[in-house]
């Protein structure tokens, strides 16, 4: 079966879905995106993801292409016509169709929303086949990562280093301070040398996760301490564990970090107990609304 798309209020075969030359998000990466995991037809976080959409929207000042009823309406659809299960959804916004100029647009034009699902494979069962190795590289992206802009660059580059390594993610970090910031496409955590779950604190140097998030509120619900601060490259590898989240990656084990062992190079108690805390607030948590 053909996957279907969603473009600018049009539903097309996704073969031949396109938009214009002088979007601007194909021209400036002027636009912002979310990604929804899918999971037995609910979107997991749902809330969580619209109100990050709602923020990134703010912050670069590009109205809502259309009311959160009518957009979660479209996210249902879009679901229910690719027949997706368990997949991702992608929805992009950007600033809409302009003769190209950097300022924006004298005359307003409205938002243009592109949306796609994707069947994934099943959520993972067993935490030490979903195991991963990291690399660290610099942060060389810019200095607004709070918001979720179509400009990725940096963390393509990442990314690609990180696979060229062998790894799975890429760690970033400030050069001149060695504190570290999140992955290319993830939040990041330690389980430190002292027993201490961390994970760094939010600003405009850090994407507010929504998995992130997630976690931290049944962490709070399970009576499970946690830290939010700076820590450096040396407290990363010197960990006990550490560990990603993010849509994609729920709660991922890191037990090597550019070739050498986290902790004892398996997966450690507190990772094991958080993925499966986070793996019962997917298959069911309260805060997953029904798609």
């Amino acid at each position: 079966m053909a996957r279907v798309a969603y473009v600018n209020g049009r539903w097309l075969d996704q073969r031949v879905a396109s938009v214009n030359i002088e979007d601007r998000g194909y021209q400036f990466g002027d636009g912002i995106y979310e990604v929804v995991h899918v999971f037995r037809g609910r979107f997991v976080d749902e809330d969580r993801h619209l109100a990050r959409l709602d923020r990134s929207l703010h912050e670069i000042r590009l109205p809502e292409p259309m009311p959160r009823a009518a957009l979660l309406q479209v996210m249902r659809e879009l679901v229910r016509r690719n027949r997706v299960a368990e997949g991702l959804l992608y929805m992009q916004v950007t600033r809409g169709v302009s003769r190209r100029d950097h300022a924006f647009p004298r005359r307003p034009v409205p938002p243009a929303l592109v949306m796609t699902v994707k069947r994934i494979p099943p959520y993972p069962k067993d935490v030490d086949a979903w195991a991963a190795s990291a690399v660290t590289r610099p942060d060389l992206r810019w200095a607004r990562r709070d918001i979720k802009s179509v400009n990725l660059l940096p963390n393509v580059l990442a990314r690609q280093e990180a696979r060229e390594a062998g790894a799975t993610e890429a760690i970033l970090f400030d050069e001149r301070t060695g504190v570290v910031t999140e992955g290319a496409a993830t939040s990041f955590w330690i389980v430190d040398e002292r027993g201490a779950l961390r994970t760094s604190r939010l600003g405009h140097a850090i994407l507010p996760g929504c998995t992130r998030e997630a976690l931290v509120a049944e962490l709070a619900e399970a009576g499970i301490a946690h830290e939010e601060g700076d820590f450096t490259l040396g407290d990363a590898r010197r960990a006990r564990e550490a560990f990603l989240t993010s849509a994609t990656s729920f709660v991922k084990p890191i037990t090597n970090l550019d070739g050498e062992p986290v902790g004892e190079g398996g997966v450690g108690p507190v990772t094991r107990r958080l993925f499966d805390l986070f793996a019962r607030h997917v298959q069911g948590g309260p805060r997953n609304a029904p798609a």
